[in-house]
Formats: C-alpha cells, sequence, structure tokens
C-alpha cells in the first residue's frame, strides 16, 4: 500500500482515537543473515555458489516467502557445504541462519514451518522471532495452538515464546541478527571458527540474465501491511515494454568471446536501475538496485536492504561464462571490472 506522509498519520491518529492496534512491519538488513556463512563458503572455495547461495537464501527473511522457505534455503546452504569437505563453519552459520526470525508484516508471530528439513543437521530447529513480536498471535490472526504455531515434531508451543535452540531465554531484539549474537546454533554442541566470522565485501549478489525493471505503484514502508492486498499488474502496454527490456538485458553473445558483452549487458542494466524508485512496479521474484539498495520484488513492490557503508548496489559483469549479477559492492570496484570487459561509458555505458 501507498501513502503519503499526512494520510499515514491520519490514518496512525484515528486509530487511537478509536482504540485499534497500529501494526508496524517488524524488518531487518536481510543481507546480514547470510555474511557471515557467504564468508565461510568463500574460504573453503564455493567460489560463485556462495554469493549465489547466500542471497536466494536471505531473501527468504522477507513477510511473503512460505513458511518452510527459510528451512529449504538453510538445506541448500549445508548440500553447498557438504560438496565442499562437510565445511563445519558453514553447516554451523547454516543453522544459526535457519534460526534468524523473519520479517513480520503486522507485528505478530511469524508461523513454523510444518515439514522435516532434507538435511538431518536441521531437525529441530525453528525460528526466533522478534520481541516486538506479539507473542500471542500469529501473522493472520491465528492464536497459538493453531495452524502453524507450534514448530514441526513439537506437541507443545515454544517455551519462553519467542526462542529458538540457538537463543533459549527468549525472542531476539528487533532488526537483530541471530548469528551476531552466538556461534553456537544449539544443537550438537558446534560452534564456528572464528576464522570464517568475518564480513564480505559482496554480501548480495544475484547471478541474472533478465531482472524487469518497470514503472508502477507501491512502496513497502513501516506501515501496516494488509495481508489480502492484491498484486498490482501490468497493463499490456506496460508489459510489452518490460519484455522488450527484459530482452535487451539477455546476454549477447554465448560464444567463448563474452566478456565485452557482459560489460555492456552490466551496463545497460544498471541505466534501467538508475530509473526505478521505491514505488516502481515489479514482477514477484525480480532483483534489481533501488538509490543504491539491493531490492527484491515482493508482491509487486520493491523491498530494499541496504548495501552497508560505502556500498552502492550494481550490476556487473560475469567473469568466466555470459551473463551479469547484482551485488553490493564498492564504486570503485564496479567501475573497474566493467572497463576490465572492455565495455566503455562507466556504470551505465
Amino acid at each position: 500500500m501507498q501513502f503519503t506522509t499526512l494520510v499515514s498519520f491520519a490514518l496512525a491518529t484515528a486509530a487511537f482515537v478509536h482504540g485499534a492496534p497500529v501494526h508496524k512491519r517488524i524488518a531487518q538488513v536481510i543481507a546480514d543473515s547470510t555474511t557471515k556463512w557467504e564468508a565461510a563458503c568463500d574460504a573453503a572455495g564455493g567460489g560463485t555458489q556462495c554469493n549465489q547461495v547466500a542471497v536466494a537464501s536471505f531473501g527468504t527473511l522477507l513477510a511473503a516467502p512460505g513458511p518452510c522457505e527459510q528451512q529449504n534455503a538453510a538445506d541448500n546452504m549445508i548440500d553447498l557445504a557438504k560438496t565442499l569437505n562437510n565445511n563445519a563453519d558453514m553447516i554451523t552459520f547454516a543453522q544459526i541462519f535457519a534460526q534468524q526470525p523473519r520479517n513480520s508484516p503486522t507485528s505478530q508471530s511469524v508461523p513454523y514451518c510444518q515439514s522435516a528439513p532434507r538435511n538431518a543437521e536441521l531437525n529441530g530447529l525453528f525460528q526466533c522471532q522478534f520481541q516486538g513480536d506479539n507473542p500471542t498471535t500469529f501473522v493472520g490472526g491465528i492464536a497459538v495452538g493453531g495452524s502453524g504455531t507450534i514448530p514441526f515434531g513439537m506437541s507443545a508451543h515454544v517455551n519462553p515464546a519467542g526462542s529458538c535452540p540457538a537463543n533459549p531465554t527468549g525472542p531476539i531484539a528487533d532488526g537483530t541478527q541471530l548469528v551476531d549474537l552466538t556461534q553456537n546454533p544449539g544443537v550438537g554442541g558446534t560452534t564456528a571458527s572464528n576464522k570464517t566470522t568475518g564480513g564480505s565485501n559482496s554480501t548480495s549478489t544475484v547471478v541474472t540474465s533478465s531482472p524487469i525493471p518497470s514503472s508502477g505503484s507501491s512502496s513497502d514502508s513501516d506501515c501496516e501491511e494488509d495481508p489480502t492486498e492484491s498484486t498490482p499488474t501490468a497493463s499490456p502496454t506496460m508489459a510489452a515494454s518490460i519484455a522488450a527490456a527484459a530482452a535487451s538485458a539477455m546476454p549477447s553473445s554465448t560464444s567463448g568471446n563474452f566478456k565485452l558483452a557482459n560489460g555492456q549487458d552490466a551496463q545497460k542494466l544498471n541505466k534501467q536501475f538508475a530509473a526505478l524508485t521505491a514505488t516502481s512496479l515489479c514482477t514477484e521474484g525480480n532483483n534489481a538496485c533501488v538509490d543504491s539498495a539491493f531490492a527484491q520484488c515482493v508482491g509487486g513492490t520493491y523491498v530494499t536492504q541496504s548495501c552497508g557503508s560505502g556500498l552502492i548496489c550494481a550490476a556487473l559483469p560475469l567473469v568466466n561464462s555470459a551473463g551479469t549479477s547484482i551485488t553490493c559492492t564498492t564504486n570503485a570496484d564496479a567501475l573497474a571490472r566493467i572497463a576490465a570487459t572492455g565495455a566503455q561509458g562507466g556504470l551505465t555505458g
């Protein structure tokens, strides 16, 4: 939903006067949730897979994905760890990620997954809740004891409410990353080694051939989100222009000489991203850069995540294959990578 400041104030005032609850979206910098896992993956030799899995995983912490998407992402993180000599740090950080609180659109607790994970390392794990989440009511107005309010494999509600194995004392502070509070996932007595707990300079990367930026309607904010709100749809004319933009972003060469094409394709994407705003219409699941922030389309609206101090979001050329990636990096690094392909004209050509 899109509100002006005046309308938001008026609605909030009216709700206060009539005694109705005012729901605030509880969010976080989701890219921070996989930074340590990605650093461990890089150290283990995971290469480009590390960034791809990391960004796909942290996107599951948004409000829109289903209750088991976060667990599925943690399974993917462990699957990759097992291909890298069962890297213990990657497994530990995946276990902690599986317990990271998710964004709540209504200040209510987020439902738990109701199926078993693929990997035994995730058995018995479920997400913590943020302290601002209502401990007695789950998203959708479901009371404790209802569907999805008790983690898979348990027969009673979580006690203390909002806790998880990695933080058994209760919920964690709003916006906090569990991995910054503990290196112990609460199972098997495992902890991560100190050598892989550092950050990564590219915490958000998506390999892509056709992000689909478009102009449109609503924006994500801390105002109340309507769980029943319909997803905006593009008109036939707009859909045609979106398809044309997607086609122009496809790698223009599939031969071994793809580096220049990659650089030029990255420039095209950056030029398209420069025209996007927080109110631009988008297609579910697409990723982009909006005002130098990493953005993911959820419910027809771009949800942005800051890249952090000194970093920008940009499309970059892949080095070893045809295509581009969307990542958080420095402006100097982005310029250097594009220039290295032979493409001229800076970020946008």
